[in-house]
């Protein structure tokens, strides 16, 4: 067998490095998004804004999602918009296996009960930020990779700072309408666990959460067009031979 024919039995049979790094990335960014999504942020602001004030209020998990979304953009950039469906989709039934983990863990018998407690509030988040958060994900994610590769589509190889920024504004904003009214006035009114909070609260957090993203959307851009170019010139990938389906 030729070097050649070693090369195209490698690159076939087994993932890049490239590609292990950003499912990497993308699953630690939505694993650890799971388990600190129940804590609220709070940050002060030099200037008072409509409905918010001077204080935005957002979950936990907001940076750490955030970081999802430059995973699959620079994963569908490099390897299509198949390949990206295929990681979100992937990712959505994993957070099963997390949620499964972490609660078998809580159930189990502890040597200290008061450490238990405490392990339960650090960890366990409730049923309604679950039911948020799975069903956002599976929505906004899916939603991005399709917007991704339709600009794509009209764009070419060219203007992907478009791209990483339309379709992660545009499915942020789904994800922060989806998760907000989910896990703190939805789930909370038809299951009865939880308090609803006010309307003014609400758009207190969807304001809070999506501002933190849209920037991160932005500034995270330089990012998104340095890994596709390294990984491009690593790889030998061609700009358009990855996004034919």
């Amino acid at each position: 067998m030729g070097s050649g024919d070693m090369s195209k039995t490698r690159s076939r049979g087994a993932p890049t490095v490239a590609q292990v790094a950003l499912i990497g990335l993308f699953v630690t960014a939505l694993v650890t998004a799971q388990v600190t999504a129940s804590k609220v942020l709070a940050f002060e602001l030099p200037i008072s804004l409509p409905v918010t004030g001077a204080r935005l209020a957002l979950p936990g998990a907001a940076l750490a999602y955030a970081l999802t979304f430059l995973a699959s953009d620079c994963y569908t950039e490099l390897y299509g918009r198949r390949a990206g469906q295929i990681v979100v989709n992937v990712g959505f039934v994993l957070n099963f296996v997390v949620l499964g983990l972490v609660w078998s863990t809580i159930a189990a018998p502890a040597a200290d009960p008061s450490a238990a407690g405490q392990f339960e509030t650090v960890l366990g988040a409730s049923t309604n930020i679950v039911l948020g958060s799975l069903l956002a994900y599976i929505v906004s994610q899916n939603w991005d990779v399709i917007v991704f590769h339709r600009i794509r589509e009209y764009t070419g190889a060219e203007m992907l700072w478009l791209r990483n920024i339309a379709s992660t504004a545009s499915s942020q904003a789904i994800d922060t309408v989806i998760f907000v009214s989910v896990a703190f006035a939805i789930a909370p009114a038809i299951l009865g666990v939880g308090a609803v909070l006010p309307t003014d609260v609400l758009l207190s957090l969807m304001i809070g959460q999506y501002l933190l993203k849209f920037l991160i959307a932005l500034l995270d851009t330089p990012v998104v067009y340095a890994i596709v170019s390294v990984v491009r010139s690593r790889e030998g990938l061609v700009a358009d031979d990855t996004h034919s389906v």
